[in-house]
């Protein structure tokens, strides 16, 4: 027993005295390849931010009964620009070619993504320009990935980390980025991926700091919510309570936009004329209800500091859920993890108001987290990415709000792709 002991021993102190090295993997051209992915996405990001804005600027020129026809028009441009260049396909398209194609995403949609997202968000659609984002910081994932001839889990690593730069970029949390990225593309309440999690760390983390750069983001939270102190145990039984009610209106949202696909896939007609169509009642939606126009990003900040009546929060509810469902279904372009956030924020303010004496930045968080983990089925990432966003420090209240609304999904998801592989 003693030899054994002492051959342990000299075995450590051998290994002790060797030199201290650097880690190769650092500086191999795995790690590179992350890196330089990362950075690409976050100038790619940073040059649509900055056309998005611009864009965005011009078209708010137009108020009033004006919104109506300038949307109209958008829509028919956008459908135009699918129908000649290619449809480059929704969220659906990408996490179905993560787990079926090899996780090769076709870049030669690209300029109809890009081109047709832009008119599609800075009009004023109920959808934000993450997909878009998605889809073309991914497909150069892809591309980078065949130019090093990578193939297999390699190739679909750099795909999901090139996804995750996109998803970063806009939310400004690599953390929360890069775990979306990954947990949007499960099935049967398992992350598939989980072998790409550092390729997305390492490309969320130098496309945020490239992206921070170009648009000078900071740090700290977007929207304003008041601080919020723990008053008891029973903050998490309100916490579950909000999400549950959270989880109904993501229902609600679910059937409606079912309702609306049938409507659009009643008659085969060209998605030009779908989006023109689409375009016209979105337009009436923002000339009744100017705050349901755009994606929320910038509006969830004025619905928190606005005063608004019961009545007419519960009229911006109904009709943003209305504006995201047309959105979807009549062949615009963009997606709706922000803009559920804001049903959720509305639908938090609703309930303060019904029972004054309940938290209110509780309850707002509650609804977001809850309404956006029934949708999308992602309550890990929910979780960082709303404390990231509001400034909320508790993460547990949210993790709870969030599985609440993960559990109480319909059977069949949303995101169809999201399906169990047969």
């Amino acid at each position: 027993m003693k030899l054994k002991r002492r051959r342990k021993l000299v075995t450590y102190l051998n290994i002790l005295d060797q030199p201290v090295r650097f880690n190769p993997f650092v500086f191999s051209r795995t790690f590179l390849l992350w890196a330089l992915l990362g950075l690409i996405g976050g100038i790619i990001a940073g040059a649509y931010w900055i056309g998005l804005e611009f864009l965005t600027h011009q078209l708010a020129f137009f108020s009033g009964w004006q919104v109506i026809p300038v949307m109209a028009i958008c829509g028919l441009l956008a459908g135009l620009i699918i129908h000649f260049i290619g449809d480059p396909g929704e969220i659906h398209l990408i996490v179905n070619n993560i787990r079926f194609n090899k996780g090769k995403l076709d870049p030669k949609n690209n300029p109809s993504m890009v081109l047709s997202s832009l008119l599609c968000v800075a009009s004023g659609g109920s959808l934000g320009p993450e997909a878009p984002l998605v889809q073309v910081t991914g497909s150069t994932g892809t591309w980078i990935g065949k130019l090093f001839r990578l193939k297999g889990e390699e190739l679909r690593s750099l795909s999901i980390a090139g996804m995750a730069s996109g998803f970063t970029a806009l939310f400004g949390a690599p953390l929360g980025g890069s775990l979306f990225s990954l947990e949007i593309l499960h099935h049967k309440h398992a992350v598939e991926y989980y072998k790409a999690i550092i390729p997305a760390f390492v490309a969320s983390c130098f496309s945020y700091l490239v992206f921070a750069l170009i648009i000078h983001l900071g740090l700290g939270p977007i929207w304003d919510l008041s601080a919020y102190e723990y008053s008891g145990i029973f903050d998490f039984g309100y916490a579950v309570l909000f999400a549950i009610i959270g989880a109904a209106f993501g229902w609600a949202f679910i059937f409606c936009t079912k309702f609306f696909k049938s409507l659009f896939e009643k008659k085969p007609i060209p998605i030009y004329i779908k989006a023109l169509i689409g375009g016209i009642l979105l337009g009436i939606i923002a000339f009744y209800f100017p705050l349901t126009r755009y994606f929320g990003h910038h509006e969830i900040n004025e619905l928190l500091s606005g005063n608004f009546p019961l009545t007419l929060l519960l009229a911006i509810l109904i009709f943003k859920i209305i504006a995201i469902s047309i959105t979807v279904t009549s062949g615009w372009r963009g997606g709706f993890i922000i803009p559920l956030f804001f049903v959720g924020a509305t639908l938090g303010l609703i309930i303060h108001q019904l029972f004054p004496t309940i938290n209110l930045t509780l309850a707002i968080v509650s609804c977001m987290a809850a309404i956006n983990a029934c949708v999308t089925r992602t309550p890990m990432s929910t979780t960082i990415l709303l404390a990231t966003l509001t400034g909320f420090g508790h993460f547990i209240p949210i993790l709870f709000a969030s599985l609440t609304g993960y559990f109480l999904a319909p059977r069949i998801p949303f995101i169809s792709s999201q399906m169990e592989k047969e």
